[in-house]
C-alpha cells in the first residue's frame, strides 16, 4: 500500500469518525480507536477521541487525551478549541475562555470558537462579552453583511429595521439559514410564537445541526407552554453538548415552568458547582427555592449573586419581592450607590429603585418610597409603551360583540370538562391567596398563572404584520360548535403538562377576565372566579409592584385607574349577559370573614368543605407569585389601608377613577 493510498484511507476514516459524533459519540469513539490502531500519530483520530469522551460525559479522560495533543500541536487551533471544551468539562472554565480568546485573536473567523467563548463567557456572568462573541459568531457565519446591521437592530429592539433588512437577503437568498433564525428572532420580539416556531423548525429542516435555531426553537415551544417538547430540544442539544452551560440553565427553567423543581433544583446545584461565578444562575436558583418554600436558602442566593454582580437590580429586587424580607442600612447604602442617573441598565436600575421603594416603605418613609416607585415606574414606563386607548377600544369590540343573543344562539357549545377553575381579576387583589386556599382542597391543583386562553385568543384573531390589531373578539362570531369544542378540549389537554393528578386545577392569569366570553364559549363547565380589591388599594398595590413581563398599564396612576374601570365594565358587562356566571371575592371580606367566604368559595366550585381550607397556610405547595410567602400566613388585616400612606400622592389615581368611587366609597 502506497503512502498516498494510506493518506486517502485515514482521511476517510477520520472523515467518518468525526460525522459520527453528533449522532453516536460512542460510535465515533470506538472508530477512533480502530484508526489508532493502524495510525498511532494521529493527532486528529486523537482529537476525535477527546471529542467523543466529552460528548459522553467523561471529561477527566477527554482532557487527559487532548492535553498532550494540544501541547504538542499548538499551531492546530482546531484541536486547541477541542482542548478549551475539555478544560471547561473539568470545571477549568477560565483556563478554557483564556485559550478560546487566543484561538479567536490568531483567526477571528473561527466561528465555532466564537460561539464556545459566547456561552462560557455568559456561564461566568459576562453578559457584555457574551454578546459581543455571539454577534461575532453571527457575523463570520453569514454570507450577508447586512445580518450583522440587523442583528444590531433587533438588539436595539429596532424592529421594524431588523425585519426590513432581514427579509431584503430573504428575497435574494430563501434558504439562508441565518436570517430565516433572526426574523424567527424578531417574531418572538413581537410575540409571534407561532410563525417564529414555524421560522425555526424550517431552519431545522435545513441545517439539522444548527444548534442556535434548536436552542431558539425551544426557548419558543416553552412560551407556548409546549414544555415537554422543549425539553426534547434542550435534550438533544445536550446530548450533542452535554457541557454547554446555557443548554442546562435553559433546562433548569424549563423545569420549573413545567412545576418539576426538584429536578431543576439539582441542576442548578450541579450547574453552580461548575460555574460558582455566574450571578444569573444563583439568582435562579434563588426564585426556585423561593418557589419552594426554602426562604432562608433563597436569600442566601440572592445575596451571592448581589456579591458577583453589585449592579444586579433583580436580585435586590427578588428579596423585597419577598415580602417578609427587611434591608439593613448597608443594602440601601449599595442599591444606592447603584443608581446611575444619566445611564446604567435600565432593567437593573428600574429594579434597584422598586426595591428602594419597598425598603422606605418598610422604614415607614412614605414620601421618599413613593418617589421611588414613581422614579421606577416613569423608567419602565420609557421602555414598555402602554396605550390606554387600545384598552377602551378592545374592551368595546368584546361588550358590543359578545353580547347575550350571542350566547343565546350558542348554549350548549364546547367541552363539557369541568375541570378548570379560572381566577381573574386584577394582579394584586388576593387571587393567590385564593389559590392558596383552593389549593388546600383534596381534589384541587394550584397551577399558577397560564398563558393558555391568550395564547389560543391571539391565534384565534391571527394577528399580523399588515393587521397587528387581530380579528378577536369578533372571530368567535365564526366558529361552529365542533370549533368551539376542539379549543376546550386543546386548553385542557395543553394544561395537563402542568397537572399531577387532582381532578380539578386553577389557572390564575388574572388578564383572563378579558376572555370570559370564549372560556365559557370552549369550557361551559369551567368554574370563574373574580378575584377583587377595592380599586384605590388595587391601583397603587398595581404601581409598587414590578411585573416581570406584561401589566405595562401599572406604570402610571392614570393607567392604572383607567384600566381598573375597563375592567370593572366588562365584568359589569359578563354579569348581564352570562347571569351568575362568575363568582366574585371581595378581598375586604375575605379579611373580615375568612371562614364565611370560603365555604361560599368552595359551594361554588362544587366542593365538599374540608378543614384544611381554612389553614390554608400550612399547605405545602409551590407558589411563584409575589404573594408567595403572605400566603403561607394566615389571613392578616394590616395591608387593607396600606395605600392610605401614600394618600398625598394618589390624587391622580383618585381623580382618574372618577365616578367608579361612588360604587366604592372610601370610608
Amino acid at each position: 500500500m502506497t503512502s498516498q493510498t494510506e493518506s486517502a484511507d485515514l482521511k476517510t476514516a477520520l472523515t467518518h469518525a468525526a460525522s459520527l459524533l453528533a449522532v453516536n459519540p460512542q460510535l465515533a469513539e470506538e472508530q477512533a480507536l480502530e484508526i489508532l490502531k493502524v495510525y498511532s500519530d494521529s493527532p486528529s483520530a486523537r482529537h476525535i477521541q477527546a471529542a467523543a469522551l466529552r460528548l459522553q460525559g467523561k471529561g477527566d479522560r477527554a482532557l487527559a487525551i487532548i492535553t498532550p495533543v494540544a501541547e504538542l500541536h499548538n499551531e492546530d487551533l482546531n484541536v486547541r478549541h477541542e482542548y478549551a471544551l475539555c478544560l471547561a468539562a473539568n470545571s477549568r472554565v477560565d483556563e478554557a475562555i483564556e485559550i478560546l480568546q487566543d484561538v479567536v485573536r490568531q483567526d477571528p473567523r473561527h466561528a465555532s470558537a466564537w460561539r464556545s467563548l459566547g456561552d462560557y463567557l455568559n456561564a461566568i456572568g459576562d453578559e457584555q462579552g457574551s454578546r459581543d462573541a455571539f454577534n461575532k459568531h453571527i457575523e463570520v457565519s453569514t454570507r450577508h453583511p447586512e445580518l450583522i446591521t440587523a442583528a444590531e437592530h433587533l438588539y436595539k429592539k429596532q424592529l421594524p429595521k431588523a425585519e426590513q433588512l432581514t427579509r431584503e437577503v430573504l428575497k435574494k437568498d430563501p434558504v439562508d439559514i441565518i436570517a430565516i433564525r433572526m426574523l424567527a428572532a424578531i417574531a418572538v420580539e413581537l410575540g409571534r410564537w407561532d410563525d417564529a416556531i414555524n421560522l425555526l423548525e424550517r431552519c431545522l429542516e435545513l441545517a439539522p445541526e444548527f444548534h442556535l435555531a434548536r436552542q431558539n426553537l425551544a426557548v419558543a415551544l416553552s412560551r407556548r407552554q409546549r414544555l415537554d417538547e422543549a425539553l426534547t430540544e434542550i435534550g438533544k442539544l445536550l446530548i450533542a453538548e452535554p457541557n454547554n452551560p446555557n443548554y442546562r440553565l435553559l433546562k433548569g427553567s424549563f423545569l420549573v415552568r413545567k412545576g418539576d423543581h426538584e429536578p431543576a433544583l439539582k441542576l442548578y446545584e450541579e450547574f453552580l458547582r461548575n460555574y460558582p461565578r455566574q450571578s444569573g444562575a444563583h439568582m435562579n436558583y434563588g426564585h426556585t427555592l423561593k418557589t419552594v418554600g426554602r426562604l432562608d436558602e433563597s436569600i442566601s442566593e440572592y445575596r451571592t449573586a448581589i456579591a458577583l454582580r453589585p449592579q444586579t437590580g433583580e436580585a435586590y429586587f427578588s428579596l423585597a419581592n419577598l415580602k417578609t424580607f427587611r434591608f439593613t442600612d448597608e443594602d440601601i447604602a449599595a442599591m444606592q450607590a447603584q443608581i446611575d442617573e444619566e445611564g446604567g441598565d435600565p432593567d437593573d436600575q428600574s429594579h434597584l429603585l422598586f426595591a428602594l421603594g419597598k425598603a422606605m416603605e418598610d422604614r415607614k418613609q412614605y414620601d421618599e418610597s413613593f418617589d421611588y416607585y414613581a422614579r421606577g415606574n416613569a423608567l419602565r414606563s420609557q421602555h414598555h409603551r402602554y396605550n390606554p386607548k387600545i384598552n377602551v377600544f378592545d374592551t368595546v369590540r368584546q361588550i358590543k360583540t359578545l353580547d347575550a343573543a350571542f350566547f343565546e344562539e350558542r348554549k350548549g357549545w364546547g367541552s363539557d370538562a369541568p375541570d378548570p377553575i379560572f381566577i381573574v381579576g386584577l394582579p394584586r387583589a388576593g387571587s393567590t391567596l385564593l389559590e392558596q386556599i383552593l389549593a388546600s382542597h383534596s381534589q384541587v391543583e394550584g397551577t399558577s398563572e397560564l398563558p393558555d386562553i391568550i395564547a389560543i385568543s391571539r391565534r384565534l384573531g391571527k394577528p399580523s404584520r399588515k393587521n397587528p390589531a387581530s380579528d378577536y373578539p369578533e372571530v368567535l362570531k365564526t366558529l361552529t360548535a365542533d370549533d368551539a369544542r376542539k379549543l376546550g378540549e386543546g386548553y385542557i389537554e395543553s394544561t395537563r403538562v402542568q397537572r399531577h393528578g387532582p381532578p380539578f386545577f386553577i389557572d390564575k392569569m388574572p388578564n383572563n377576565f378579558k376572555h370570559i366570553g370564549l372560556i365559557h364559549l370552549m369550557l361551559p363547565n369551567a368554574k370563574i372566579i373574580d378575584a377583587r380589591r377595592h380599586p384605590m388599594a388595587a391601583g397603587f398595590s398595581c404601581f409598587k409592584q414590578l411585573f416581570a413581563n406584561g401589566q405595562t398599564y401599572t406604570y402610571k396612576l392614570e393607567d392604572v385607574a383607567h384600566y381598573y374601570r375597563d375592567y370593572v365594565a366588562l365584568m359589569d358587562h359578563w354579569d348581564q349577559v352570562l347571569p351568575n356566571r362568575v363568582h366574585r371575592v371581595r378581598y375586604e371580606n375575605m379579611v373580615a370573614d375568612s371562614e364565611k367566604e370560603i365555604r361560599k368559595l368552595l359551594d361554588y366550585c362544587g366542593l365538599e368543605f374540608e378543614e384544611q381550607c381554612l389553614r390554608f397556610y400550612e399547605t405545602e405547595r409551590a407558589i411563584r407569585t409575589p404573594s408567595a410567602e403572605q400566603v403561607r400566613q394566615p389571613v392578616y388585616k394590616e395591608g387593607l389601608d396600606q395605600w392610605r400612606n401614600y394618600e398625598a400622592h394618589l390624587d391622580p389615581l383618585k381623580k382618574a377613577l372618577g365616578p367608579l368611587l361612588e360604587r366604592y366609597p372610601i370610608e
